[in-house]
């Protein structure tokens, strides 16, 4: 038998207005309430409390039942009487380095989607200087009355409890997916694709391959490089040449004409698409096909990839469920739960995504 809801004076009326059982609602009709939700539900307002909080021990049907209702009247939670009775602020926030020319977008939107889902607001604070500047300024500037908790895309150093001990009054996840300079670190810099990419390309039949690397500053350049060189080397194949270059197009496009152009070189794979663009295009500028010819493979999954000419090969990265794990290690923290999942490992986040930019080998090269 279901729970016998309690329901404040009024609340009946109220209800019957938006579930269509009564008189209609007006046009500046009231927000549902808490136990609105519990008498469509059948159940007592103290268990719709308990959903809210995602309660591991509620029953399936419950759960079901409660989920349904909610949906129904579009509830949304009152952000503020629930941090009046909690003294939550039902705020977190998220750091990055103090950068005008880069943004983890789609970490960040990850990371809002799960906070809107648990009924937190996100504050996105850039800050100036190193780790160990950002570590003391957090203390000064993120009290723990702003805030229930901190999620830092920024790496922070490993004495952060001596230079910001008031940040530790509050629960803190380090993602550290960026360096001071917006380098990508950890799981973004994973390269295990770049061997992903070589064995695609050796089954098409691909046995001599260039590689345009990124920066050797960057993480994540070195990382692809280091796993191409020893992919090519592990399954026998020949790695003409390495070229360095800068991430841009025009690096690409000087790398096609002066390297592949003329070289046995049939398969190429960039560190990421803007390279892989500018390779294409310069191949083509001295009449080489690709795919017919030359096979050519980036990195990240550029929208523009999806309608060029041909479409690029990349490797998709998924930064916003990244993001979202990030924030559900946070959560956990806040919640006094058993630690989220694992940080995720490559094939969580990156996928390989072949497109006509690759192809079979040619029979024989010109």
């Amino acid at each position: 038998m279901p729970e016998q809801p309690a329901t404040p004076p009024g609340d009946a009326e109220t209800t019957a207005a938006r579930t269509g059982t009564g008189a209609t609602a007006g046009p500046a009709r009231k927000a549902a309430t808490i136990y609105e939700v519990a008498r469509l539900a059948g159940v007592s307002h103290q268990t719709v409390s308990r959903f809210l909080r995602k309660d591991p021990t509620m029953r399936p049907d419950t759960v079901r039942r409660v989920s349904e209702a909610v949906r129904a009247l579009d509830y949304r939670p009152n952000l503020a009487a629930r941090s009046m009775r909690t003294r939550r602020t039902n705020r977190v926030a998220v750091i990055l380095p103090d950068s005008t020319s880069f943004v983890p977008n789609r970490l960040l939107r990850g990371a809002a989607a799960a906070a809107h889902e648990a009924g937190y607001l996100l504050d996105v604070v850039g800050l100036e200087g190193d780790a160990t500047a950002r570590a003391a300024r957090i203390g000064t500037l993120l009290q723990p009355e702003n805030v229930d908790g901190l999620l830092s895309f920024a790496a922070l150093p490993d004495n952060i409890a001596a230079l910001a001990p008031a940040a530790l009054r509050v629960p803190l996840v380090v993602e550290g997916e960026y360096d001071d300079n917006m380098r990508s670190r950890g799981v973004l810099a994973d390269a295990t694709p770049a061997a992903e990419i070589v064995a695609h390309l050796a089954g098409l039949g691909h046995r001599t391959f260039l590689h345009v690397a990124g920066p050797s500053s960057w993480p994540s350049a070195r990382n692809r490089r280091a796993v191409y060189e020893s992919a090519v080397a592990g399954l026998g194949l020949v790695s003409h040449a390495v070229v360095e270059a800068d991430w841009s197009v025009r690096a690409g496009w000087d790398a096609a004409r002066d390297v592949v152009a003329g070289s046995p070189v049939t398969a190429v794979f960039a560190a990421n698409d803007q390279m892989a663009f500018g390779v294409i295009r310069g191949l083509q500028s001295v009449g080489v096909d690709v795919p017919g010819r030359v096979s050519v493979f980036g990195w990240d999954d550029d929208e523009l990839g999806r309608y060029f000419d041909p479409p690029l090969s990349t490797v998709s990265v998924d930064r916003e469920r990244q993001g979202w794990v990030a924030f559900g290690r946070l959560l956990a923290l806040l919640r006094g739960e058993a630690p989220a999942a694992p940080p995720l490992t490559s094939g969580g986040i990156n996928r390989l995504v072949p497109r006509g930019s690759v192809g079979p080998a040619p029979t024989s090269v010109s």
